[in-house]
């Protein structure tokens, strides 16, 4: 098992040769799985050890992983490790690095995995491609799902699994906010006349990143005025209105914006501590049990805005290098079936959002969803995705990461 240290280390010699989006692998072309039977991939599995790489700074994703999934894959006959990481991208620069000397037994069987990360994985011929419909559980969700065919605006061509739904969103404390903002362009200026209580992560942080392609959208006029796709022109054309904007909040926010959080972990403790009123995350059903177990404080509440947010889904990818591709598919099957999805979507357990299909389940199942615990904080996900556009292409990501980079964080 190789630390995240270890992974960095590898990945610091890749990206000696060369950067992550113009590293070329000996072929990028996709490498499509081979075709074969279910009952073939399940023999095949038995006795086999899937290495599964993710951000080991989520406790309630690593404990389900753990406790949950681990078991289950175990019953299945496969053993399921899992591989705590800082960076999603790690995992991509191990892979490349594997392919690079051509390995075929990799250290890396699945990856959690969506956004920019899975679009560079994809277009250097990272993942493994071609085996997501033959997964059963896949019957249980929507193929006509934006959220589940495109993801940050790349197809997904069955080179990921699909894992859960996640819905950018802001809580606040509502003690400290008595007449909250009600849409995205309020949340900026709520900001500006209260000095000291509001900021954001600093981008390339996730939650960051989010952040200021939530403000791209707001203070463009909303999502129908900026293109999905990336162009030179159109980011020229808006960002300019973009960094003036945030350049402008930066004296009214935490410390004078001298500093930002550098992630979202960090933000999230300002908030729990009291030092800011606002908070922001991908994951919002996890308030609750933030709630519950005093982390957060109680008057904690979610900003429904009327102008929505961004919404997209999460993945498992199984690499190209992979050496147990059976056994790593048994696991997103696993990871798709009615009682992984219940147990996910628990407050308790991580409070994910499912990516079935209800109208698709039989009568029992749709029961154990329905029969989960409504959230004292959380609104349904109808409601938190009332109003939500897709995630911007992929190659949007960088460009404004480096822009708020040069133009706010370094400006003056």
């Amino acid at each position: 098992m190789s630390s995240p240290r270890g992974v960095a280390s590898v990945a610091a010699l890749l990206t000696a040769v060369c950067t992550l989006s113009a590293c070329a692998a000996p072929d990028p072309a996709p490498v499509q799985a081979e075709p074969t039977s279910w009952a073939d991939v399940q023999d095949e599995a038995r006795g086999q050890t899937v290495s599964l790489w993710m951000y080991g700074g989520d406790e309630q994703g690593n404990t389900y992983v753990d406790d949950v999934l681990a078991p289950a894959a175990q019953q299945a006959g496969v053993t399921l490790r899992r591989v705590p990481i800082a960076d999603t991208g790690d995992a991509i620069n191990r892979v490349l690095a594997e392919r690079q000397a051509g390995l075929t037994d990799g250290d890396v069987d699945l990856v959690w995995v969506n956004g920019d990360n899975f679009g560079t994985g994809k277009q250097a011929g990272v993942w493994l491609c071609g085996w997501t419909a033959s997964l059963p559980n896949m019957a249980l969700t929507d193929p006509a799902d934006p959220l589940l065919s495109t993801d940050f605006g790349t197809p997904v061509d069955g080179c990921e699994a699909p894992w859960h739904k996640a819905q950018f969103t802001l809580v606040y404390n509502a003690d400290k906010i008595a007449d909250p903002p009600t849409d995205f362009l309020g949340v900026l200026d709520w900001a500006r006349a209260h000095p000291g209580r509001f900021t954001y992560p600093a981008p390339p942080d996730f939650t960051g990143s989010v952040f200021i392609r939530e403000a791209l959208i707001a203070v463009s006029g909303g999502a129908q005025e900026v293109p999905l796709q990336f162009s030179q022109q159109d980011y020229d054309r808006l960002a300019p209105a973009l960094f003036e904007r945030l350049n402008a909040l930066k004296p009214s926010l935490w410390r004078g914006g001298s500093t930002y959080p550098q992630t979202s972990s960090e933000l999230n403790d300002l908030y729990a501590g009291g030092q800011v009123d606002m908070t922001m995350t991908y994951g919002p059903a996890t308030l609750t049990e933030l709630v519950a177990n005093g982390t957060y404080p109680p008057t904690t509440k979610v900003l429904t805005l009327t102008d929505g947010t961004v919404g997209n889904a999460s993945f498992l990818a199984i690499p190209s290098t992979s050496g147990s591709t059976a056994g790593a598919r048994v696991v997103a099957n696993l990871a798709l079936s009615p009682e992984q999805q219940i147990d996910k979507a628990k407050p308790a357990v991580w409070g994910q959002f499912t990516v079935l299909d209800l109208n698709r389940l039989s009568a029992p199942d749709r029961a154990g969803f329905e029969a989960l615990p409504v959230s004292p904080v959380v609104p349904q996900y109808e409601v938190l995705a009332h109003n939500a556009h897709p995630e911007l292409a992929a190659e949007w990501v960088s460009p404004l990461n480096e822009g708020w980079r040069r133009n706010v964080l370094a400006g003056d």
